[in-house]
């Protein structure tokens, strides 16, 4: 049987506690329905007897405390909410217990922006990570030794998975629960949960917001001018002629300040355009391809793909309103 120690950390989601007890706690039940053992032992551990959540309005208490735990198989590491800095540091006390489980052979599985305690312990520098894609760039700003994949609903190296933002951790539970129970029983709780299995990608949901926490002004202002003429042909050779810098040392400092080469920087912005466009306007795919700046109909419905992970027809079929309708 496989103990999974679920954390109740102070200011976490609770719906990130509650939903992987019920996901493992329901295998163990169609299970027995078949005659068969139970194959987890549940249990939530915390730092003290009572945690309070959402600003004292629910209370949780852990059936063991952390120090009692002196060894488990599966640590599942909930979203926390709030100020992120404040979390991790309101829960630093968990680190070096989850190190110690790690080294000893226990598995990591972080949901959402559990990331970040996840992250906090170190044990995801150079390897791939995933969370919420809103927090992106206050992710790579705390962790930037950590390969932060955010378009990804799950990553797994090394004994540590974690999954994409809000809902999309129920298809990292799926996926744990194929691992360890099989296939049968993760699509008889996908059915059970309802939840789509197999999901690989939050990249239709990413809504683009350029990172501009950052000091260089000068590609900050090229920021705003590539979201102010979004209709128009911009190239890097003409961004690095306006701001005065040679295009070489432009580059560097545009990737270096957002995290995204100019051209990629330039490619998201007309697509979010597009997909605002698809989402609320009657216009045709070639009437938005033009209102962005592109006049090639096969490198527009690449890019868009490549971005959001559909097709700008299947795209406005599933957010336009006509369309669900």
């Amino acid at each position: 049987m496989k103990q999974v120690s679920i954390l109740v950390p102070e200011n976490a989601v609770l719906a990130s506690i509650y939903d992987p007890r019920y996901m493992f706690t329901a295998i163990n039940d169609f299970l027995e329905e078949a005659g068969k053992p139970a194959l987890f032992q549940v249990q939530l551990a915390g730092l003290s007897s009572e945690v309070h959540l959402n600003k004292g309005s629910f209370a949780v208490r852990p059936d063991v405390l952390l120090k009692q735990v002196k060894q488990t198989d599966l640590i599942i590491v909930p979203a926390v909410s709030g100020d992120l800095r404040t979390a991790l540091d309101v829960n630093r006390d968990f680190i070096p217990w989850m190190v110690k489980q790690y080294r000893q052979g226990a598995e990591i599985a972080s949901l959402c922006i559990g990331a970040f305690l996840l992250a906090s312990t170190g044990l995801l520098n150079g390897r791939k990570c995933s969370t919420h894609w809103i927090y992106a760039n206050d992710f790579r700003e705390l962790f930037p030794e950590v390969d932060l994949v955010d378009d990804r609903i799950i990553t797994e190296e090394d004994r540590l998975y974690s999954s994409g933002g809000a809902s999309s951790y129920w298809n990292l539970l799926l996926y744990l629960v194929e691992k360890y129970a099989g296939r049968e029983l993760a699509i008889r709780a996908s059915k059970f949960f309802a939840i789509e299995i197999d999901r690989k990608s939050q990249s239709p949901f990413i809504m683009f917001n350029g990172q501009k926490k950052h000091d260089d002004l000068p590609i900050r202002e090229a920021q705003t001018f590539i979201e102010n003429n979004v209709a128009e042909k911009i190239s890097v050779e003409e961004l690095a002629v306006k701001f005065a810098i040679g295009k070489r040392h432009f580059e560097r400092r545009f990737k270096k300040a957002t995290n995204n080469t100019p051209l990629e920087y330039i490619q998201r912005v007309k697509i979010e355009a597009a997909k605002k466009l698809l989402e609320s306007e009657r216009k045709n795919v070639n009437e938005v391809m033009y209102d962005v700046g592109y006049m090639d109909t096969k490198a527009f419905r690449s890019v868009f793909k490549k971005i959001t992970g559909l097709s700008p027809v299947d795209y406005r079929n599933r957010f336009h309103k006509t369309a669900v309708v």
